[in-house]
């Protein structure tokens, strides 16, 4: 069932005291809103839209569709990996910026630029492959969050008319490849928010029965010293997957906490190693190798592609040049990557040492 309001009232509580906190974001955009809607596209801040700022927004929002794809939040230290992002703009399909407006505390303005970024899809899943990256299937749960928070006038249930509140936990969980559903804010459903405060799953289950899929994520946020605490807890079909607390100054941070560990409780649960083969030393024979410009050439190709660990010469002879490589995922990684503009693999091959023709 869409998450929907049917005939709810417009609640009347104020969180006055995080909203104020929360900057608000007005858009100024030219035609339409460029924004990153699937998990081969991404959004990030730049401070300009000058070329190298450019390259460097491409590899952070690739290293943000591995994490989309994988469900990694380390995905950018994997073997490979920060090598093909350095190389983001070569799997670039289109971008797009974005300016947008937000309006701090004080009632003064501020501008903010963010480049919204498609990648090909099937150059993508071709790296995530032959890099042996986990894969996380689709299509993706929408658990439903039954947040309550307490700003110190009692807590009070984040429903759809609220749903600004939440935007940043919203938001993140966007980024971590899922999406996160608010309820509609009902009487009973916010009737409902001292079970959520003690952490009853079951009457959360029984109240969330209503919506699809059967997927909990019940958190509450409350001040704490000097800041805030949130409390989580990530409920699949009556199970409970994980509980978790974490403590921020800023409420925005620790509201976000909670897309971060249901995201991590789903891809424990659902995500797939990459079938990709185990690391292995592989000879290979490329013919076509004339001077040593065309060794060069060779050389440049095999660093380029980021399975290619390490290369030994192993025989020499006039047109061919047999080599042994270390292979991060094996030969199949190795023919998932090699450029076909410039390596074909030709039959003949031994069943040992495959043979290439250097173009």
């Amino acid at each position: 069932m869409r998450l929907a309001v049917r005939g709810a009232r417009v609640i009347g509580w104020a969180l006055a005291g995080l909203l104020l906190a929360l900057p608000v974001f007005a858009q100024r955009v030219e035609g339409d809103r460029a924004s990153a809607q699937g998990v081969y596209e991404a959004e990030v801040p730049v401070r300009s839209q000058a070329e190298s700022e450019r390259e460097a927004g491409f590899a952070r929002a690739l290293a943000q569709v591995f994490a989309k794809l994988s469900g990694d939040r380390a995905i950018s230290g994997r073997p490979g990996v920060g090598q093909e992002l350095r190389r983001a703009k070569d799997y670039v399909d289109g971008y797009d910026y974005r300016q947008d407006e937000s309006v701090g505390a004080s009632g003064a303005p501020s501008f903010r630029t963010t480049l919204v970024v498609r990648f090909k899809p099937e150059d993508v899943d071709t790296l995530v492959a032959a890099l042996g990256l986990p894969v996380w299937p689709q299509p993706r749960p929408k658990p439903v969050v039954w947040l309550a928070i307490d700003d110190g006038k009692g807590p009070r249930l984040v429903g759809l008319q609220q749903s600004n509140v939440a935007r940043g936990l919203l938001q993140r969980a966007v980024e971590r490849g899922y999406r996160l559903g608010l309820p509609s804010g009902s009487a009973a459903e916010q009737a409902a928010v001292g079970a959520i405060w003690r952490g009853d799953t079951g009457a959360i289950a029984r109240l969330s029965a209503r919506y699809s899929p059967p997927m909990q994520l019940i958190g509450k946020l409350y001040r704490s010293g000097g800041g805030w605490k949130a409390d989580w807890i990530f409920v699949d079909n009556g199970r409970v997957l994980s509980r978790w607390s974490e403590e921020d100054g800023d409420a925005r941070r620790a509201m976000a906490t909670g897309a971060d560990g249901g995201a991590d409780a789903l891809i424990r649960r659902y995500a797939k190693a990459s079938a990709a083969s185990e690391p292995t030393a592989q000879r290979i024979v490329f013919t076509g190798v004339r001077s040593g410009g065309d060794y060069l050439r060779l050389s440049a190709a095999l660093q380029r592609m980021s399975v290619v660990r390490a290369i030994r010469p192993v025989h020499v002879a006039p047109d061919r040049l047999e080599v042994e490589l270390d292979l991060l995922t094996g030969l199949a990684g190795f023919r998932r990557m090699a450029d076909a503009d410039v390596l074909v693999e030709m039959e003949g091959g031994d069943g040992i040492a495959p043979v290439y023709l250097l173009r």
